[in-house]
């Protein structure tokens, strides 16, 4: 460590180290736990250093000590010492391995944060040793006490306050690894106390692959199975350690494993739930994928690393390109969490394409439990539109009620005369009965799909067509449409049905845009779609939800031609056309339109016209 010496053992920080060391105690690390996870985290390396050291050199000190971190606390004295039995480290490595702030690097570091840059967002942060200074947030001198593994080796002793002066000494340690321990400030002496250690080291360092024992008793009980090879893993692990990261108390639906190497480097561990998590606990909803650097906690509600429609999925990244010391900012927009986020989203998508195929019953599941996030996607996302399109799944008015389809399946079964694919938005799929657009299909034998779910209203429009066929709402006047022989044969004259139309605006006005000949009503009067260019009946709902000044459009009423009632209208019309009776049944009908959609504001005056109606009639 660069230095003045004063004495034998006594050095002297020089100025950039000063500086370097009130950055690092009072501006890297935001929450003062984190010392914890970083002396944790070193203690690790040690660990692992020995444990490949002891496959290859003869001569150990200790050679059957099990590798392991104790830590001590009492809040009686308010001290804490953290200690593992790793490869320990010589005088000049002390000076090296502490010092390592003191390097090239710093000047850099420093340079940068001169030029306006800050401690929270540069990705030097971690690049050099500095978490285990993060100590001197909580303490006002650290003392380590170290020997090598080496048996000839002797102890030392590195004693700082982290301000002007530290003192390296040999010391006698008969055994092997590292030593840490110093004295908590008042503000902070509630780390002296085991249960907020146990806590601590749970949600951090719960992970490492060595025993922590904190005042003797083993605290980090779950492994990181996320490292094992498929074939290793067991269906009960993987159960156990899903409740354990998600808080769920069913077994996921399903889970997959993924491992990258080269530009960018992780691990994960996902898991698809069986349902939505309880929404009386929103932080649930919260966290999506934990994030872990080299098995140590990082985040655990990072909102880059998955888009949207995919926040669903539960699990662990772990990425030993990520810094321990990075900020949240830093993380957010950090080019490997985009490097990661684009390769999670592809496996997911494949991992979902590969369950619709080989688990059909599961691929429905999963689509009833979280469709309404997942068809957000094709909203947002361009570049994986097409394999989200044909992962959708949809009611059907062909079968049962439980049953999904998808876009492939429907074409497949579409007749070969049919050029456009129908459906239909619904409240639910038994509210499909009151709407009389559906009337021409179920005659035809001609599938329609059946939305019922909210956001379809905001996302199919978004698809346009499928394999060349256009999606239409049966509730839109452009669809394609075919007279029957029946309905042609059942039909009033065209002159006749012609000075209906006209009387027909003339009573409703501008209520609706247009009146016209219908050919998807059987046993219906009268039905009103939407032209071009509006949106159907429920869609504008959703709109009126999400916009309280949201102005529904005029519709265009449809008349069936043949339906009694009509006919009857036509003869009253050709016998007296002033009847007022005619204004009323006219009136009566649009109500009723109205009525079906759900969009009938004044049931009253329905009301007592129908009375009026009845009492004329019956006289």
């Amino acid at each position: 460590m660069e230095g003045n010496e004063l004495q034998h053992n006594e050095y002297e920080f020089v100025a950039e180290i000063k500086q370097l060391l009130d950055i690092i105690i009072h501006s890297i690390y935001t929450h003062p736990e984190i010392f914890i996870r970083e002396l944790i985290s070193n203690a690790s390396d040690a660990l692992n250093k020995m444990r490949l050291l002891r496959l290859t050199e003869p001569k150990i000190l200790d050679p059957e000590s099990e590798l392991q971190i104790n830590i001590f606390v009492d809040s009686t004295t308010s001290n804490f010492i953290i200690e593992d039995t790793g490869i320990g480290m010589t005088k000049d490595e002390v000076v090296q391995q502490i010092g390592t702030i003191a390097h090239s690097g710093t000047m850099e570091f420093l340079q940068r944060l001169k030029e306006g840059g800050s401690a929270d967002n540069l990705n030097l942060i971690g690049k050099f040793g500095v978490g285990f200074y993060s100590t001197f947030m909580v303490t006002d001198e650290v003392t380590l006490e170290t020997r090598t593994y080496m048996p000839e080796s002797t102890g030392v002793r590195w004693k700082s306050q982290g301000k002007d002066k530290y003192t390296i000494e040999e010391i006698e340690k008969p055994k092997r690894g590292t030593k840490i321990f110093f004295k908590l400030k008042e503000q902070y002496k509630e780390y002296a106390t085991p249960e907020k250690v146990k806590a601590t080291i749970k949600k951090y360092s719960n992970f490492i692959d060595f025993p922590i024992y904190v005042n003797k008793e083993k605290v980090n009980t779950v492994q990181a199975i996320w490292y094992k090879k498929k074939e290793e893993l067991t269906k009960d692990e993987v159960e156990e350690f899903y409740k354990f990261i998600s808080s769920d108390s069913k077994p996921p639906l399903s889970y997959f494993q993924v491992s990258i190497e080269g530009n960018v480097n992780f691990k994960a561990l996902l898991f698809i739930p069986e349902s939505l998590p309880n929404y009386f606990v929103p932080e649930l909803f919260e966290k999506t994928l934990l994030l872990y650097s080299n098995k140590v906690f990082i985040q655990d509600n990072n909102q880059e690393i998955l888009p949207d429609y995919l926040k669903f999925v539960k699990g662990v990244v772990d990425t030993e390109d990520l810094p321990l010391n990075i900020s949240r900012e830093t993380i957010q927009n950090s080019p490997l969490i985009l490097k990661i986020k684009k390769i999670l989203t592809t496996k997911i998508l494949n991992h979902l394409e590969e369950l619709a195929i080989s688990d059909n019953a599961k691929y429905n599941q999963f689509f009833k439990s979280f469709g309404s996030i997942f068809k957000s996607g094709i909203t947002i996302e361009q570049s994986h539109r097409d394999k989200i399109i044909e992962l959708l799944r949809y009611k059907s008015s062909k079968s049962d009620p439980e049953k999904l389809i998808s876009l492939s399946e429907y074409v497949q079964k579409m007749k070969p005369e049919q050029k456009e694919i129908y459906y239909v938005l619904a409240e639910t799929f038994d509210s499909l009965d009151k709407n009389p657009n559906i009337e021409y299909f179920r005659k035809n034998n001609i599938e329609v799909l059946v939305l019922t779910d909210p956001i379809d209203a905001l996302v199919v429009p978004f698809i346009i067509e499928y394999k060349g066929k256009p999606l239409k709402s049966i509730d839109m006047a452009d669809i394609r449409i075919e007279k029957s022989e029946f309905q042609e044969s059942e039909r009033i004259d065209a002159e006749l049905a012609n000075q209906l139309f006209d009387k027909i605006k003339n009573v409703l006005g501008d209520k609706i845009l247009n009146v016209q000949e219908s050919n998807r009503l059987v046993s219906s009067p009268v039905t009103l779609v939407t032209s071009k260019y509006g949106h159907d009946a429920r869609a504008e709902k959703i709109y009126k939800i999400i916009d309280k000044n949201f102005q529904s459009s005029a519709k265009i009423l449809e008349v069936n031609t043949g339906h009694p009632i009509i006919k009857n209208l036509v003869k009253m019309m050709q016998n007296n056309p002033e009847n007022h009776l005619i204004d009323s049944i006219i009136l009566q009908l649009y109500d009723e339109a109205l009525l079906l959609e759900g969009e009938l504001e004044n049931p009253k005056e329905f009301i007592e016209r129908l009375n009026a109606i009845l009492i004329k009639v019956s006289e």
